[in-house]
């Protein structure tokens, strides 16, 4: 099934040092972008991300140190791939909850002028686990009557993941071949940041996530306690969801 779009629509893969969006660091990225005519543009790249690979990871993508040592660092080619993701929603298998936070937290890191607030995100991963319940390699072959080969290489993951979504929308009738409906179904929770420490309430309302205020609405606890802001400022948590709490805290100074 050809899919129904009315701007590009960019699948994508990482893969990275480790899953700590905050310490890790991406050493392969692959999209595939398929316009609203049909065509398709694809690239796969490798980066250095200026740390060793731990043995466990690469046991998983098979990328070593030596593979990287020679390629870009991702602060080198991070604008160039947010003018490539620039104006697209956003598709791939487990990115609501991984890829696209991890790639939002290295964009901001590297300086990089980016901004997924227009974008939606479809996560064909949603879309299996309430359907079918299993992985990427089950789920290809399950939809696409094939195997997968070349596992956890970001590039071959991509094209799995495009494939399963096409298939998808061929099997279940239920399933709108549209973005915005496949953003909603895919969402499974109400983020404001990607990590999920801010989350809306079922009134819309933005509250914290975890801690103490778990709950809460953000503005009350700013305002309530101010010092709050600059414990998470200095704290342990995703530059993402420092952005957002900073935008919610010059919002209500007007």
């Amino acid at each position: 099934m050809k899919l129904n779009l009315r701007k590009p629509l960019i699948f994508f893969d990482l893969e990275t040092t480790g899953l700590n969006i905050m310490t890790d660091r991406i050493i392969e990225i692959a999209y595939l972008k398929v316009f609203p005519n049909g065509d398709e543009e694809s690239r796969k790249m490798r980066i250095n991300p200026e740390m060793p690979i731990p043995a466990e990871s690469t046991e998983i993508h098979h990328i070593t140190d030596v593979d990287v040592r020679n390629c870009p660092t991702f602060r080198q080619v991070a604008q160039m791939l947010a003018n490539v993701f620039k104006g697209c929603d956003i598709a791939g298998y487990n990115s609501n909850n991984f890829d696209v936070p991890f790639l939002a937290e290295e964009f901001l890191r590297a300086d990089a002028d980016f901004d997924f607030d227009n974008s939606r995100f479809i996560d064909v991963q949603v879309v299996f686990h309430k359907m079918e319940k299993r992985t990427l390699e089950a789920a290809y072959r399950f939809y696409c009557n094939a195997e997968l080969t070349d596992a956890h290489s970001a590039d071959s993951d991509t094209k799995a993941t495009y494939e399963v979504l096409k298939a998808q929308l061929d099997r279940y009738p239920e399933l709108q071949n549209d973005v915005e409906f496949l953003s909603k179904f895919t969402k499974y929770n109400r983020n404001v940041d990607y990590a999920g420490r801010i989350v809306f309430n079922e009134n819309g309302v933005e509250v914290f996530n975890f801690g103490k205020h778990k709950g809460k609405p953000v503005e009350q606890v700013l305002r309530e306690e101010p010092a709050y802001y600059s414990w998470m400022m200095n704290g342990d948590f995703p530059l993402y969801t420092k952005k957002v709490l900073t935008s919610i805290r010059l919002r209500m100074r007007g």
